[in-house]
């Protein structure tokens, strides 16, 4: 846990370090979709026990599809994770994950399970309102199955429609920024 901590909060601060402009009359800017490419999950256990998959789309909407990774997990064990996006058609890749926590009242990331697999997630950080981001989350798996881990991320979700807060997607509404499905081995 303390790894994942320090390296999410290493993450932002060099992309936050990145981002820093000396332009500070900039006209203000409508919030533009960014271009989302790349999709990283991190998942902790312990120290010795650390997962990161992802999900890479250097093309955008080109022709050539994703480069998802499968994925293996422990069974019986919960992890602590942390999502990152980012768009990797720039040099330096641009952090996505700092807009979306800077705009956290505007986002959530939802963590859809397939039926089968045993796994369930619960969000650990809130918005200035008390609503779930999903930045930050626990992963919590059950005895061994496979099957699908789709993760969506809903730019303006209605967050006070009924179940949204605990994670369903269904009455949300918003757009949805980027989404990628897994495949997931419990083991």
């Amino acid at each position: 846990m303390k790894i994942l901590k320090n390296l999410s909060l290493a993450i932002i601060a060099t992309l936050t370090l990145a981002a820093c402009s000396s332009d500070d009359d900039a006209p203000m800017q409508v919030n533009e979709e960014e271009l989302i490419t790349t999709m990283e999950i991190i998942l902790e256990a312990d120290e010795n026990n650390i997962i990161v998959f992802s999900s890479r789309d250097l093309d955008g909407d080109g022709p050539n599809p994703p480069v998802v990774d499968d994925v293996t997990l422990a069974a019986n064990t919960t992890y602590s994770g942390f999502i990152g996006f980012s768009n990797e058609t720039v040099s330096p890749a641009e952090n996505i994950t700092e807009e979306v926590a800077e705009e956290a009242e505007e986002h959530q990331i939802f963590y859809q399970t397939s039926a089968g697999l045993n796994l369930t997630t619960t969000y650990t950080d809130m918005d200035a309102d008390g609503n779930p981001v999903g930045i930050n989350f626990n992963l919590t798996t059950g005895q061994s199955s496979n099957g699908s881990f789709t993760v969506i991320l809903r730019h303006e979700p209605n967050k006070n429609a009924s179940g949204v807060s605990d994670g369903v997607i269904t009455n949300a509404g918003g757009e949805t920024d980027v989404s990628q499905t897994f495949s997931v081995t419990i083991q």
